[in-house]
């Protein structure tokens, strides 16, 4: 009886608690995977769109403009200081036009700059993650051509090159614990 209790429940390679369950609650498993995905394809056509080696006149003119802004507000502020101490009079002049814009349009400026700023950091940000995991990927490849070319490494005599410091850390310096540890591996 308990048998046809369980193959009515779990038989037929189904698993009937599982699936009322997840009418009621999403399975988050498969959610992830879905996400996954998502964020893979939108990812591979984001690389695709800024890695093309056949870029235009155009875009190549337009990428060029997209790198004044930030020296330009640099220059700039760098140049109003040298305007202040050359001719104060005038830099007052500018600076009292300046204290007549409202404070909307500050608001906007503060808002335009900041998200081209920020847009510009994430971009950046996630090329250099992507070189950093790039880079981590490449490392065991990297100690199995060390590997290769220098059989002492390979047999441990690599150590015997390490600082004492180290050498001491490698056999537990110092810590009785870690020099316990160490012994049962």
């Amino acid at each position: 009886m308990i048998g046809s209790l369980f193959q009515v429940v779990f038989g037929s390679g189904r698993n009937v608690i599982r699936e009322t369950a997840e009418v009621f609650r999403e399975n988050t498993e498969a959610q992830a995977a879905r996400e996954a995905g998502l964020q893979a394809s939108a990812l591979q056509q984001f690389g695709t769109e800024f890695t093309s080696q056949h870029s235009s006149r155009f875009d190549r003119f337009i990428d060029g403009l997209n790198r004044i802004p930030r020296p330009a507000l640099a220059l700039g502020t760098l140049a109003l200081f040298v305007a202040a101490m050359v001719d104060p009079l005038w830099f007052a002049e500018r600076m009292a036009g300046i204290a007549l814009v409202p404070d909307p349009m500050w608001w906007l400026l503060t808002a335009i700059v900041g998200f081209y700023f920020g847009a510009r950091h994430q971009v950046k940000g996630h090329a250099f993650r992507r070189d950093i995991a790039a880079s981590v990927a490449a490392v065991p490849g990297v100690v199995a051509q060390i590997r290769a070319l220098d059989p002492e490494t390979a047999q441990g005599g690599a150590a015997a090159r390490l600082p004492a410091r180290v050498a001491d850390d490698a056999d537990g310096g110092g810590n009785p614990a870690l020099a316990e540890w160490q012994s049962t591996r």
